[in-house]
């Protein structure tokens, strides 16, 4: 059964599996976002307190059923984005040029020259 906790719907293997799957209807981006935020998420110097609106950022993510749905093109992740994009502004202070780095680096494996 689907939570509405979004940190319930967080783990490795469903971020993974969404980013394969979705990555190029949600655009680079979101994408972008979800990789520094992950990287931030991982990195032992990021406090816990800082982890936990990640985790939710990216339960959201991952999550099948949002304010948006996320089939509707154009407009179905705009509302991950906006979850992104807060989450982002919580931790900003914890995130890395090396994040952001590894972030473009995983965006220009998935996107190439798009």
């Amino acid at each position: 059964m689907l939570s509405t906790n979004y940190e319930d719907n967080y783990d490795e293997k469903s971020l993974s599996r969404k980013i394969s799957s979705y990555a190029r209807v949600a655009g680079q981006k979101v994408i972008f976002q979800v990789f520094v935020l992950y990287f931030c998420l991982l990195d032992k110097d990021t406090p816990q307190w800082a982890k936990a609106p990640i985790i939710s950022a990216l339960g959201y993510f991952i999550f099948p059923l949002d304010a948006i749905p996320d089939i509707i093109v154009g407009a179905g992740y705009s509302d991950d984005l906006g979850v992104l994009v807060v989450a982002m502004g919580m931790v900003l202070a914890h995130v890395k040029d090396e994040h952001k780095d590894r972030a473009r680096e995983q965006v220009a494996r998935i996107f190439g020259n798009d």
